[in-house]
């Protein structure tokens, strides 16, 4: 496959683990200078190091994206060292439990974080993208924006926007050099579960034991970068997702809330 992308810049955000850092090394390792962005500055300069010392190029941009200014600032840094081809909206956090136990502030973080995160850096990186008639925005969603679960009523709801957003956007930008997409993960194997627990209320994710790598995903991520598509399903089978809810959704109206009582107990 040819790759075009050498000395290209990638920025991805959530970089400091999971399929955010994976994604990052995958990248570096084709020949692309990543930026990586997080809020955990340490673990960003280890990782960092780590792909330099592999020969890759790096750099590091520390910021809170739940906060408008950082993500603004962000952006004003990326734009003054010669701006992006690539923009990865990974950033991103979970919390497993009744919606009525679920802080405010814990909801608003995530509503931030999850949506407003990728959608205000899609808004300063893409007018930028077609100025130069290049680039591709991909928008790391999930499983559970085709179908709405118990116990992540705000976590479901951010990804079905990201998935109505990335599609009203791709349908803009058919016919350009500029692409949009959004992978729709399933269970992965990162620290989203642990996270999810560190939150007040928060509780056990039903999936933590299960899931495929981050190193799976960050490959998908290359392949996709490679053949621009509007959306891919990671593992591929779960492209039957849609038709689920669809067809089962009584049924999960049913079970759902059992299995979170019981998990909840």
């Amino acid at each position: 496959m040819k790759n075009d992308f050498q000395n290209k810049t990638a920025v991805i955000t959530g970089a400091s683990s999971g399929i955010g850092e994976a994604t990052a090394r995958r990248l570096a390792s084709a020949g692309l200078q990543v930026t990586l962005v997080a809020r955990r500055v340490e673990r960003l300069l280890k990782l960092k190091k780590e792909i330099e010392a592999t020969g890759g190029k790096a750099k590091v941009i520390a910021a809170d994206l739940s906060l408008e200014a950082d993500r603004s600032r962000m952006f004003e840094t990326v734009q003054a060292e010669g701006g992006a081809d690539v923009l990865i909206n990974n950033a991103g956090f979970g919390w497993y439990g009744y919606y009525n136990n679920m802080p405010w502030e814990t909801a608003r973080e995530m509503l931030e974080v999850n949506i407003g995160a990728a959608v205000h850096l899609t808004s300063l990186f893409l007018p930028e993208m077609q100025k130069r008639d290049r680039g591709h925005i991909i928008n790391i969603g999930s499983i559970s924006g085709s179908i709405p679960s118990q116990g992540i009523a705000i976590y479901s709801a951010s990804k079905s926007f990201l998935d109505a957003f990335t599609t009203a956007l791709y349908r803009e930008t058919r016919g350009t050099k500029v692409h949009i997409s959004v992978v729709r993960v399933g269970p992965v194997i990162t620290e989203y579960c642990e996270t999810a627990l560190q939150h007040e209320n928060g509780g056990h994710v039903p999936t933590e034991r299960m899931g495929v790598t981050a190193e799976h995903v960050a490959q998908r991520i290359w392949q996709l970068l490679l053949h621009p598509k509007r959306v891919i399903y990671i593992p591929r089978w779960l492209s039957v997702t849609p038709w689920v809810e669809l067809s089962f959704g009584w049924l999960e109206d049913w079970i759902g809330p059992l299995l979170l009582k019981r998990k909840q107990t």
